[in-house]
């Protein structure tokens, strides 16, 4: 017989069977994370504050950048104390129009086991929204696929328009490498959005150019946030520790992607950003999901973290054995 364990994080704690590879520990300062483990890979997720994922590593490798003075950090709302919030975190938009939602971003969150390898996050009803969030993880039983949905419901009484936003923070440093489909409505093949909201159709950057068939970032540009509109369905970042992290999602070329400038994929990479940070945030976005009352949406990120060596000069990254590689590990 399986040990006993606590699954339920909330208002109401009750004793269940644990789950095989599912287990609830004390990470970064909080009681209530939830672990999902096979051989090689580990996952943690914080419903404590604001139901993201602290831990995505391959054999202690950690893919995600981690702040060590928000360690325990809790929402206040009389605080006007909000942190960065580092870790792979989730959103929705359009970022210009959708309201304020700390309580979504930074808030606490319902967490349960629900089976092995597998946890489910669940928000709080938001008024301003007008909806309420889940989150399903799903670890393979073998290897790093970490399969993440969202789940976005309407819980008011009126029409919403909102959109899916993945906003994960990777490690900086690294090489952003995205395959691009024609015709891009951008003359570049990518937006950068400038000061004062501007958003700039034309941009030429150093760090940014075309190789074959992939838009390559390998540094940070002179502006960070950047828009691509690729109908791929994947793209890659590869970290400075040898690791190949492959996000893949489904995209929608006949339906209305409504951030303002249609982005299918927004990166945002800094170094050393106001003194602190350096990070390469990894953002698909989902097109809009005009919902009813009480109707629901659900938007699937795959997640992946393979083995792959980092190239002394990004000049030299071998492209074609990349995308084979990326092949290889979707099939």
């Amino acid at each position: 017989m399986r040990s006993l364990a606590i699954l339920m994080i909330g208002l109401n704690l009750p004793i269940v069977f644990a789950q095989k590879g599912a287990s609830v520990i004390s990470y970064f300062g909080y009681d209530d994370c939830i672990r999902l483990e096979n051989e090689i890979c580990e996952v943690i997720l914080c419903p404590a504050a604001g139901g993201r994922v602290l831990v995505y590593s391959r054999q202690g490798e950690n893919a995600l950048y981690a702040r060590e003075d928000e360690k325990g950090y809790r929402y206040d709302p009389k605080k006007g104390d909000q942190p960065f919030m580092a870790g792979g975190r989730f959103d929705i938009g359009p970022e210009k129009i959708v309201p304020r939602r700390p309580e979504l971003f930074h808030g606490p969150w319902e967490g349960e086991i629900t089976g092995d390898r597998q946890a489910r996050l669940i928000s709080v009803k938001h008024e301003a929204t007008g909806v309420q969030l889940m989150r399903d993880f799903t670890l393979d039983e073998s290897g790093t696929r970490l399969v993440c949905v969202q789940t976005m419901i309407n819980i008011s009484d009126r029409e919403t328009n909102w959109c899916y936003w993945s906003r994960t923070l990777s490690v900086g440093g690294g090489i952003c490498v995205i395959p691009l489909t024609d015709p891009s409505k951008y003359p570049n093949d990518y937006v950068m959005y400038g000061p004062d909201s501007s958003i700039m159709y034309r941009p030429v950057d150093e760090h940014i150019y075309r190789r074959d068939d992939f838009l390559i970032v390998d540094g940070a540009p002179k502006r960070p946030k950047l828009g691509m509109d690729s109908y791929a369905g994947w793209f890659g970042y590869l970290t400075p520790s040898n690791l190949l992290f492959l996000k893949k999602y489904p995209t929608y070329p006949e339906r209305n992607y409504n951030e303002i400038a249609g982005l299918t994929i927004s990166i945002w990479y800094v170094e050393n950003w106001r003194g602190w940070l350096s990070t390469c945030e990894l953002e698909p976005i989902g097109p809009k999901e005009t919902l009813q009352p009480g109707e629901q949406a659900t938007f699937t990120e795959e997640w992946w973290l393979v083995p792959h060596d980092f190239p002394e000069d990004s000049k030299d990254l071998d492209l074609e054995t990349l995308k084979r590689v990326a092949e290889a590990t979707f099939d």
